[in-house]
């Protein structure tokens, strides 16, 4: 599971554009390494510990890099607002979720299930942002709810339970989303990044604390083996790599092209899952996988056709004579 930052794209020639799409597709790939981690971890301590470490690592990353860089702590906090804080405590909130889905089910099958965020942002842009949305793209939502349902099966062993875990935190992450796009706040690749790392930080910490005064093991403080610190360093890395190859991707290109290279995680996962785990996807698995990536597929279709013709009819209001009074 990776991070999505929207903004606006600068003009772009040929080679910005693909350059955009091999760093889309870097970003995406490497998402499932640090997710194979965070499932490896999760037999040994609690998801939300994990979590933790992930966004501690990632802001220490930062701090490192910006040291070489010549930043200052200072300048890194002037880039940390309201803003990119709520959107890191939405992307904390959606990392325990997923963690936490991993210790009980296939890395691939939680990834396919977490796949519905491109419907469910459809939904609340609608609800939320009263954004319009037409019948085909209402249409679309539902092929892609089907498709999970198909891999959640209701009432059936198969996954159970746990498999809410991932579309909850596919809804966390639509939040997070929505929040980019009313309250777009604009910062630094280093900015951004560490605003992440922070934000998930606060938010984890009192959640950890609290659970470990009241006996609550699904999150309490357990302490690592030193054998694992390195492996969250590992996850620091890959989220930092990662995230940080998604904004670039976005700094060259618009979202309506970018959203359906967003699938190659799926390829991705299956066989992080099937080297480390030895976990084969099902054929429901596959079928509901195509369904979500149809709809989603058709989704960002809509938005680029959508985006062509505002900026169509932006160009047609520019090229069009002033009148003077």
């Amino acid at each position: 599971m990776t991070t999505i930052t929207t903004g606006a794209p600068a003009n772009h020639t040929s080679n910005a554009e693909l350059h955009g799409i091999l760093l889309m597709v870097a970003g995406m790939s490497l998402a499932p390494l640090m997710d194979g981690i965070a499932k490896y971890l999760s037999e040994f301590i609690s998801p939300v510990e994990v979590s933790l470490g992930r966004f501690a690592c990632q802001a220490l990353i930062v701090l490192v890099i910006a040291f070489f860089m010549r930043r200052s702590f200072g300048s890194l906090l002037k880039e940390m607002d309201r803003i990119q804080f709520i959107r890191g405590a939405c992307l904390a909130i959606c990392s325990i979720f997923f963690f936490t889905s991993l210790k009980y089910m296939p890395l691939a099958d939680a990834i396919a299930i977490f796949f519905v965020q491109p419907m469910i942002l459809t939904v609340l842009s609608a609800v939320v942002l009263k954004e319009k949305v037409g019948v085909r793209r209402w249409a679309a939502v539902v092929v892609g709810m089907v498709g999970a349902l198909i891999i959640i099966r209701p009432g059936s062993s198969a996954l159970g339970l746990p498999s809410l875990l991932p579309l909850a935190a596919a809804t966390c992450f639509a939040i997070y989303l929505v929040l980019t796009r009313k309250l777009s706040g604009k910062a630094s690749l280093l900015g951004i990044q560490f605003a992440t790392g922070v934000a998930g930080v606060l938010t984890l910490i009192p959640l950890v604390v609290i659970s470990s005064l009241l006996g609550i093991e699904a999150a309490a403080w357990t302490t690592p083996e030193l054998s694992h610190l390195p492996l969250f360093l590992l996850m620091g890395i890959i989220s930092f790599t990662s995230h940080g190859f998604i904004v670039l991707a976005f700094d060259r290109l618009p979202a309506s092209v970018l959203a359906p290279l967003g699938y190659t995680e799926i390829i991705s996962a299956t066989i992080v899952g099937y080297v480390l785990f030895g976990d084969i996807p099902d054929k429901f698995v596959w079928l509901g996988v195509a369904l979500i990536a149809g709809g989603g597929l058709y989704i960002a279709h809509r938005e680029r056709t959508a985006a062509k013709r505002q900026a169509e009819s932006e160009e047609l209001v520019d090229s069009s004579p002033t009148r003077h009074c």
